[in-house]
């Protein structure tokens, strides 16, 4: 490979993935002052990644090249100015590489700020590293953007989704009950498996079923998936004070059942994951790291493809189950 070049994937344009995805080289990049350069390992893919590539939810292209994808896990070979040399070697996971930023981890090197860049203790496979950053911090969020859950009932939808993973997990680690609800039979047993306390399948009694579990009006958060499916039952749930964080939506105007939400003082939170307030995301990479060391947050690995086939890999990504990851091998 020549000096100063690097094996990258890029798009140029949005469209599908084997139009617009290509293969070669590209400049190995600098760190700026405050970041840190990553020899890049493995590179983790979210439909966040998906969304940008093909242009969802009316996005566009901030640059006029985009290397993709915002997760990953690798090794710091470089340091900008103001970061201490001690770091070069550290073995980090990623997140945010692609945020506001036109490279991300699709790439042999990538440069992040010196807070994206995690410390990754050598007991945590990469493959589990690879994707936490996008669906781990926003599980993260969606059960602390209101406080310590501590002694709470926490309701995650979606809960052996990647999200909800982390959500479960989460919840499950600062001490709260955990609910989950599942779309499948066989996914309950999955979600007591991660940390629920109790699982149940979505449907007509699901309601019934929470009240059984925990008494009526006693849920304190829910971690929401679906915001046009749950916001019903959560207004019929929740206690007064209580709390929805939902981070995604099937019906983009749904309607809400106004009435009921202000009557208990909801508290209703709309979270995306480029923007959580940088304390979170730190507090969010601390609890995720302690997460995976003790192997309270797991991931299933469905997939591992090559950077050369990284358009092969979006279409599995488009096409597979958010229940496991696809993951793409750099190095």
């Amino acid at each position: 490979m020549t000096a100063g070049l690097m094996k990258a994937a890029w798009y140029d344009a949005q469209g599908a993935a084997r139009d617009v995805l290509r293969v070669g080289e590209l400049p190995v990049p600098e760190p700026a002052p405050g970041e840190v350069r990553v020899r890049v390992e493995a590179s983790g893919i979210h439909v966040g990644d998906i969304g940008k590539r093909q242009g969802y939810w009316g996005s566009t292209m901030a640059f006029p090249r985009v290397v993709p994808h915002g997760d990953g896990v690798g090794v710091i070979d470089a340091v900008g100015n103001g970061v201490a040399t001690e770091r070069i070697g550290e073995r980090v996971w990623v997140f945010l590489a692609q945020s506001y930023r036109p490279g991300g981890t699709a790439a042999e090197y990538t440069v992040v700020p010196s807070g994206h860049a995690v410390v990754l203790p050598g007991v945590v496979d990469s493959a589990q590293a690879a994707g936490l950053g996008i669906p781990g911090i926003t599980g993260h969020r969606a059960v602390t953007a209101g406080g310590d859950v501590a002694g709470s009932n926490v309701l995650v939808t979606g809960a052996t989704g990647a999200v909800g993973r982390a959500a479960v997990a989460v919840a499950r680690r600062a001490g709260a009950t955990v609910l989950a609800t599942v779309r499948r039979e066989s996914e309950r047993e999955v979600a007591l498996k991660l940390g629920a306390h109790h699982a149940f399948m979505s449907g007509p009694s699901l309601k019934d079923q929470i009240v059984d579990a925990v008494g009526p009006d006693a849920i304190d958060v829910v971690a929401d998936l679906a915001f046009d499916r749950t916001i019903d039952l959560a207004a019929e749930v929740l206690r007064y004070n209580g709390s929805v964080a939902t981070y995604a939506t099937g019906e983009t105007r749904p309607a809400v059942p106004y009435w009921q939400l202000a009557f208990k003082n909801v508290a209703v939170r709309f979270i995306s994951n480029d923007d959580f307030p940088e304390e979170a995301n730190q507090l969010a990479a601390r609890d995720l790291t302690a997460a995976l060391v003790a192997g309270d947050l797991r991931y299933d690995v469905r997939a591992e493809y090559s950077l050369e086939d990284i358009a092969a890999a979006h279409e599995d990504v488009e096409q597979g189950s958010g229940a496991s990851r696809v993951i793409l091998r750099v190095a």
